[in-house]
C-alpha cells in the first residue's frame, strides 16, 4: 500500500481520501478548514499540521483545489510546497483547471524529479462517496500506469487523454456538455409543467424517448423526481452552481484558443453568470431549473 498525502477535503476531496484510506492505503491529510480534516481522520486518514507537513516522506500527493491559481501556488511559488516533496514521488492533481496551468505546474515539478499527472475528476459527490469517480488523465504513459493503482481506490473509470493538460481539456469539454444539457432538460421540464403536466410523468416519457440524457435520468433538476439528488434536498450538496460558472469559463477560453464555434457553451455561461449573480452560487448547479421556471416577459 502506497503512502499518501492529500491537500484539499472539500466535498470532493474529503470522500476521495476517505476512500483511499478504505483501500489500505497510509494516508496523511490537510485542509484550511480544520472540520474537514476531522471527517477524514475519524475515518483512519492521520491529520497533518500543514501543506509541507502533508507531502514530507509519501510516494503520492494528491490536490483537489478550486482553481488554476490555488494549484500554482501550492506547487510553483516560492512560499509552495514542492521543495518539501521528495525526489521520485508523484504528484496527481485532480482539481478542474486550465490546461496551461497544468503544463506548468507539471514542468516544475519534472524539473525537480518529481512525476505529475493532471487528473481532474467526473461523477459528482456520489461519485466522491462511493469510489465510481471517471478519472480524466494527462500525463506520460509510464505516469499514467504509475498513477493509476491509486486511482483505482478512488474510481472506477480512468482514462488516459494524453499529454499533462489533455486531462483538463478533456474535462471541460464534459463539463460544457454537462451544463448545456443541464439547461436543456431543465427548461423542457419547466414548460412541461407550465403546460400542467407532471414532471414526474413527463421524464419517464422523455426517457423512453430520444431527449434521454444523464441529467434527466440520475441527475434530475425537478424537485422530488428522484430521491438523493440535489433537487430534492433543496439543492444542496453536489457540484456548485460558481464551480460550474468557473468550468464554463475555462470552456470559453479553450475555445478561443482554439477557435471554436460553441454557441450553446456560450449561452449556458451566459445563465449560469446569471444565476450566480441573483445568490444561487453555493446551489447545486441543477438550481438553473429555477431560473428557467421564471415566467417570461
Amino acid at each position: 500500500m502506497a503512502s499518501i498525502g492529500f491537500i484539499g477535503l472539500g466535498n470532493m476531496g474529503g470522500p476521495m481520501a476517505a476512500n483511499l484510506v478504505k483501500a489500505g492505503h497510509n494516508v496523511k491529510v490537510f485542509d484550511l478548514v480544520p472540520e474537514n480534516v476531522a471527517k477524514v481522520v475519524d475515518k483512519g486518514a492521520h491529520k497533518a499540521d500543514s501543506a509541507a507537513d502533508v507531502v514530507t516522506d509519501v510516494d503520492f500527493v494528491i490536490s483537489m483545489l478550486p482553481a488554476g491559481k490555488h494549484v500554482k501556488s501550492l506547487f510553483v511559488s516560492e512560499q509552495g510546497i514542492s521543495a518539501h516533496i521528495k525526489k521520485g514521488a508523484m504528484v496527481i492533481d485532480s482539481s478542474t483547471i486550465d490546461a496551461a496551468s497544468a503544463k506548468v505546474v507539471g514542468e516544475h515539478l519534472t524539473s525537480l524529479d518529481i512525476s505529475f499527472v493532471d487528473a481532474p475528476v467526473s461523477g459528482g459527490v456520489a461519485g466522491a462517496q462511493g469510489g465510481t469517480l471517471t478519472f480524466i488523465v494527462g500525463g506520460s504513459d509510464e505516469h499514467f500506469n504509475k498513477a493509476k493503482p491509486v486511482l483505482e481506490a478512488m474510481g472506477k473509470n480512468i482514462f488516459h487523454a494524453g499529454d499533462i493538460g489533455a486531462g483538463q481539456v478533456a474535462k471541460i469539454c464534459n463539463n460544457m456538455l454537462l451544463a448545456i444539457l443541464m439547461t436543456g432538460t431543465s427548461e423542457a421540464l419547466q414548460m412541461g409543467i407550465k403546460y400542467g403536466l407532471d414532471p414526474k410523468v413527463l421524464s419517464d416519457i422523455m426517457l423512453q424517448s430520444s431527449g434521454r440524457n444523464w441529467t434527466l435520468e440520475l441527475y434530475n433538476p425537478c424537485p422530488d423526481v428522484l430521491p438523493n439528488v440535489p433537487s430534492s434536498k433543496g439543492y444542496e450538496g453536489g457540484f456548485m452552481v460558481d464551480l460550474m460558472k468557473k468550468d464554463l469559463g475555462l470552456a470559453m477560453e479553450a475555445a478561443n484558443q482554439s477557435q471554436s464555434m460553441t454557441p450553446m457553451g456560450a449561452l449556458a455561461q451566459n445563465l449560469y453568470q446569471i444565476l450566480s449573480a441573483q445568490g444561487q452560487g453555493n446551489k447545486d448547479f441543477s438550481s438553473i431549473f429555477q431560473l428557467l421556471g421564471q415566467t417570461k416577459h
